[in-house]
């Protein structure tokens, strides 16, 4: 009896068990796809995992110079950029710059950094497919 109360045990637990193929993230891949894909004249600096599955957003932060600028673009499984906004906060938590403009989505925005400091770029999901991409960011002087 032990033993048909584990089995069944098992194979309930095998049953319930997350759907790997649908909600699965492979932002690394995305992330390192998104490199290549940074415009002339921009050196590669850091890719950036989006990993939001179980978040309605994804930051990071990093310290920007001024004189120099930042280009981070998008890369995701879907359609462009399926709905995954990616926007940069200065210190203060204004926001200066983003992916979404007038309702529309771009694959890749530039900043003009004006002042040294602690930026924070954040990326959310607006209506997105899955909640998964990857970005690369370059800067040029």
């Amino acid at each position: 009896m032990k033993k048909l109360v584990y089995a069944v045990l098992c194979l309930s637990l095998l049953g319930m068990r997350p759907a790997t193929d649908d909600q699965e993230c492979n932002s690394e891949n995305l992330a390192t796809a998104c490199i290549p894909k940074l415009s002339d004249g921009f050196n590669f600096l850091k890719s950036y995992k989006v990993d939001g599955l179980a978040k309605d957003k994804v930051e990071y932060s990093y310290v920007f110079t001024k004189g120099t600028q930042y280009l981070i673009n998008l890369c995701a499984n879907g359609t462009n950029t399926d709905g995954i906004v990616v926007s940069i906060f200065d210190k203060e938590r204004n926001k200066v710059a983003t992916s979404k403009v007038n309702g529309q989505f771009i694959s890749a925005i530039a900043y003009p950094c004006n002042a040294t400091g602690i930026y924070y770029i954040q990326y959310t999901f607006d209506e997105p497919s899955s909640h998964c991409g990857g970005s690369a960011m370059g800067f040029k002087r």
